[in-house]
């Protein structure tokens, strides 16, 4: 029994968001008890490409691609401010085309391992905080950036323009806030010479995986469907690397399954559903953007979409409140389990930078969306 206890406590201490996911969802079903309308909260395209792009990236990073990459960018002497904003802005521009769940995939490992290989890890709390947030706020200026903007354009069927006059405001004054940030350090000069060439290991493996990463953004566009995707990816990586599967953070769906069946119930309460509509007739804006940090932005967005035809005020709540808490945009779950598996990792100093920098965001651009009449 001890040993059982040790082992759980063990699993608590190394899955904190998982757990505490675990707990909102069984303390919900005191509630709203299970019944078959559980089924339509899980979200399951969104946990197939997540399983899909895990299992693609973790086979890429192991196919060296990372290594080359990071020896390509770092090869000669270069300045370490502008390769701080490079490593910040590429997940900015990427997270508007594939998401920002597969930006934070793709370039959250690439930094860990390039501020290795120049010896400043300790500057790696500072560069994934704002590749988090580079990702949150870059896929707010295109539909296909995130699920939420999905779901609103298709809600309230919005054409383009309309939304783009609501986002890219917001976007560019993020991107100016970033790359002010990502350049403010010292600005010294480093110099890297590698001892070998880095090579791509498995070239067949590697083209397979491109091939699969290729098919993986095409689902994300609503092109491939997500169930075909899913089944073409299980059976390549069961044939050719089955070892892929065992890499595959599976702790990370699960806590994707708990948040889903913790806001489908939610929605599901009656008092809740009351308090809603009073505070949505009060101030959508503020409104969506403290219930993301509760349940996260796309739900919220899901959630609060029946209660209002202010799309503008929704539409900039939901992005604006994939800042602030871990668990307001879960692509920020996906960041912080990377770095806290990294050596020597803080978990205490991580969730305060983190805590430091999103509510900056959320002040500045609050007062931006309140010049634009979004309150």
């Amino acid at each position: 029994m001890r040993g059982l206890l040790s082992r759980l406590s063990t699993f608590c201490r190394r899955e904190a968001v998982l757990s505490i996911a675990f707990l909102c969802a069984v303390a919900s079903m005191f509630a709203v008890p299970p019944d078959i309308a559980y089924a339509g909260y899980i979200d399951l395209r969104v946990l197939c490409l997540l399983f899909c792009l895990m299992a693609v990236v973790t086979g890429l990073q192991q196919c060296g691609l990372f290594s080359v990459l990071a020896q390509y960018l770092l090869s000669g002497r270069k300045q370490l401010r502008l390769l701080f904003l490079l490593l910040v802005l590429l997940p900015f521009f990427t997270s508007m085309l594939v998401t920002n769940d597969v930006s934070l995939l793709t370039f959250v490992p690439f930094s860990i391992l390039v501020l290795s290989r120049i010896g400043c890890t300790d500057a790696l709390i500072r560069i994934v905080v704002l590749q988090t947030l580079a990702a949150n706020l870059g896929s707010m200026a295109t539909p296909v950036g995130n699920p939420q903007n999905l779901f609103l354009c298709s809600y309230y069927d919005l054409p383009m323009g309309s939304f783009l006059l609501v986002v890219l405001p917001i976007a560019l004054i993020s991107l100016l806030a970033l790359s002010a940030a990502s350049l403010a350090t010292k600005s010294r000069t480093i110099e890297i010479l590698f001892p070998a060439r880095e090579h791509i290991t498995s070239p067949r493996l590697f083209g397979l995986l491109c091939v699969l990463f290729v098919l993986c953004l095409l689902s994300v566009a609503h092109i491939l469907p997500y169930g075909i995707l899913t089944g073409i990816v299980i059976l390549a990586l069961a044939f050719c690397a089955p070892g892929l599967f065992r890499q595959v953070d599976y702790a990370l769906l699960a806590t994707f399954v708990c948040f889903f069946v913790f806001s489908g119930n939610l929605g599901r309460i009656e008092w809740v559903r009351r308090t809603l509509e009073q505070l949505m007739d009060s101030s959508t804006y503020w409104t969506s953007l403290l219930t993301s940090q509760v349940i996260s932005n796309v739900p919220a967005a899901v959630l609060l979409s029946g209660f209002t035809e202010n799309w503008r005020s929704l539409l900039a709540g939901v992005n604006v409140g994939g800042l602030g808490t871990p668990i307001a945009s879960l692509a920020s779950l996906i960041s912080m389990k990377l770095y806290l598996r990294t050596e020597h990792a803080t978990p205490g100093r991580y969730l305060l930078v983190f805590t430091g920098a999103n509510l900056a965001g959320l002040a500045i651009l609050s007062v931006l969306t309140a010049l634009m009449g979004l309150w």
